[in-house]
């Protein structure tokens, strides 16, 4: 490939923003610094005016292959990533088949090549039953093990005590979380078919998959991972409650340590509260829920506080046709994010309710530190030119430009702030802020364990 060089870039990397050159030889940044000569043959971005960042490490996603493709599936979704920034994705292990053994998550790995526009990871799920494929785990062959802790479909419900208290004894690689109350929201909809009968109304969503039922199994986890020194992530943290469990400050602390428990949550969680049940409905039903604004408020203060480590998604597209049946039992809980979160994520900078510096810290720089992610996740020398370009420019979301398979996103009619000028993977433009271009050369994610 020809060299690139990136001129007159504002980059945003490492807590710092400074203006700079790029260039780009292969797959990796080779040089940063000032007025870089243009090389004979080399081609040139002019980025004046635009902020230069890692592109987003999303540590959850649920690209729906295999065997939900209709939904969507790892080429059409990592399309949509790229188109929003995204350079890099974990994909979640509760599939058709589930990835529960060695030869699945294989299979997944071996049906991204070529088709994957982002790199990717998958996850070793875990059920009742597999506990000790767990344990012969390779630690370089997964991001981590997922545990539905209370709440999933199909077999991976873990709830058994004795299980749960194997794995986050005996994992070898971090511990990922869903964590909610399966028989605490089992009572709350009983109560609420007994009074509606069919017909509950969506708006009662938050109180079904209570803040309580959050609470409880998050404690339960903590309390595991405390009880055996385990790595715990606890993902898509939607209550302001939930946050008192976790440690305050930098996911590396200043002696070098990393934190053992961590946190996420989700950009619609920053964007989205209970009063938008009555215009969006079952468009917004997930799981856990969506809440009240004041959870919101307090994810974001707890994002700036470093209580929160990582921004993600949770990418789970339904056709329209799913989301728009009218009974609220049978509409399906997810929403497709990917292609419009890190414009979403950066709607809390033009707010002025975080810095830049944070956003790119939480969606690129943490994903690669706490999955010990191989040279990804900075604009560094020498590390793999996974990069974004944004441009502080509005950008109104239409059904039209919606890449998932699912054709449609929460976030139509919507003005962002910003827009995704460029994307790099592995050194090659992928998206030209209007077309996604060239090849799906997205590559397996290496971890260093």
């Amino acid at each position: 490939m020809p060299s690139i060089l990136i001129s007159n870039a504002r980059v945003v990397t490492d807590g710092r923003e400074f203006d700079a050159d790029v260039r780009i030889e292969g797959e990796r940044i080779a040089l940063i610094g000032d007025s870089l000569a243009a090389r004979p043959g080399e081609q040139v971005v002019d980025a004046r005016g635009a902020w230069l960042m890692p592109g987003m490490i999303d540590d959850q996603v649920h690209f729906r292959d295999p065997g939900l493709t209709h939904k969507g599936d790892i080429a059409t979704e990592s399309t949509a990533a790229v188109a929003g920034g995204t350079t890099s994705f974990m994909d979640m292990p509760n599939t058709r088949p589930p990835t529960l053994d060695r030869d699945a998550l294989e299979a997944k790995y071996a049906s991204a090549a070529g088709r994957a526009r982002a790199n990717y990871g998958f996850y070793f799920g875990a059920s009742n039953e597999n506990l000790d494929q767990i344990r012969s785990l390779d630690p370089k062959a997964s991001p981590g093990v997922k545990v539905f802790m209370g709440a999933s479909t199909g077999n991976m419900l873990v709830d058994d005590p004795d299980v749960l208290d194997g794995i986050f004894r005996d994992a070898p690689v971090p511990i990922i979380t869903h964590c909610e109350d399966t028989p605490m929201i089992e009572e709350n909809l009983a109560g609420y078919v007994a009074q509606y009968g069919d017909d509950v109304p969506v708006r009662f969503h938050p109180d079904i998959r209570s803040r309580e039922a959050c609470l409880k199994s998050s404690r339960l986890a903590v309390e595991l991972a405390r009880r055996h020194d385990a790595r715990l992530h606890v993902l898509h943290i939607s209550t302001a409650e939930e946050l008192d469990l976790f440690e305050r400050g930098p996911l590396i602390r200043a002696d070098g340590s990393r934190k053992r428990i961590t946190a996420e949550t989700c950009v619609h969680f920053l964007q989205f509260a209970r009063g938008d049940y009555a215009r969006l409905g079952n468009l917004i039903k997930c799981n856990p829920a969506i809440k009240d604004a004041s959870d919101r408020e307090a994810l974001i203060r707890a994002i700036a506080d470093d209580v929160i480590d990582v921004l993600a998604t949770d990418h789970a597209p339904h056709t329209w046709e799913e989301k728009q049946q009218t009974n609220y039992l049978k509409a399906p809980g997810g929403l497709p994010l990917t292609q419009f979160a890190l414009q979403c994520a950066l709607e809390r900078v033009h707010d002025g309710q975080l810095a830049r510096a944070q956003v790119v810290q939480k969606t690129a720089h943490a994903p690669a530190q706490l999955f010990d992610v191989v040279d990804r996740g900075f604009v560094r020398e020498g590390l793999f030119a996974d990069l974004v370009l944004v441009e502080d420019a509005p950008y109104t979301v239409k059904r039209e430009a919606v890449l998932s398979k699912c054709g449609w996103s929460p976030f139509e009619g919507m003005t962002f702030r910003s827009r995704i000028a460029s994307t790099w993977v592995n050194g090659r433009q992928v998206w030209d802020g209007t077309n996604v271009i060239g090849a799906a050369d997205g590559q397996r994610l290496q971890f260093a364990r």
